[in-house]
């Protein structure tokens, strides 16, 4: 099993370091509050544990499925490229942070939900490792969760710790970057 959970934290960083809105966002609540990611992590937790156990528990098949990918990819494609315009235009001042981006958890939740990306990694590679904790039972399910989830954690943490405190190093120019690169 030990094997396995090494293989789930390599594999999970593939998804967890991918630049993206749960990075853009992050670094933007980052620069004004150094354990930002912390919050997006708990958000985003709020929509990945349900999703492993769906996968544990039978609903692969519905979340594999082309009606399924297709419905995913064109409103998360919407909702992108509506978030990649909003980010841009409060990057250049002419706009308030809104609810979503008031709230770091709730700003977790709702790019997790939005993200094509986050559900066709899930019902790829993420069915993968579920289907192989599985093997080792409810603990290897869990330890599999866990192990996932402490790489969302850790990865998001760094990026907003790096964010406040490259503040003062930097002013707004690591945000920025990390807003054009996600």
């Amino acid at each position: 099993m030990y094997l396995f959970l090494i293989e789930t934290v390599i594999i999970s960083l593939s998804g967890v370091m991918a630049p993206g809105a749960l990075s853009a966002v992050t670094v933007a609540h980052g620069s004004s509050k150094s354990n930002a990611g912390l919050r997006v992590a708990l958000g985003h937790g709020f929509v990945e544990i349900p999703l492993i156990l769906l996968v544990y528990f039978g609903a692969s098949n519905v979340i594999q499925s082309d009606l399924f990918q297709g419905f995913t990819r064109c409103l998360g494609g919407i909702f992108m490229l509506w978030l990649a315009a909003k980010l841009l235009r409060e990057s250049r001042g002419d706009s308030q942070l809104d609810e979503v981006n008031q709230s770091s958890i709730r700003a977790g939740i709702i790019l997790s939900l939005g993200n094509p990306y986050f559900l066709v990694w899930w019902a790829t590679v993420g069915t993968s490792l579920v289907f192989k904790a599985a093997e080792f039972g409810l603990l290897g399910l869990i330890l599999f969760a866990i192990c996932h989830w402490l790489c969302d954690l850790v990865w998001l943490w760094i990026l907003s710790f790096l964010a406040y405190t490259s503040g003062d190093l930097l002013g707004g120019r690591f945000e920025s970057i990390i807003t054009i690169v996600s």
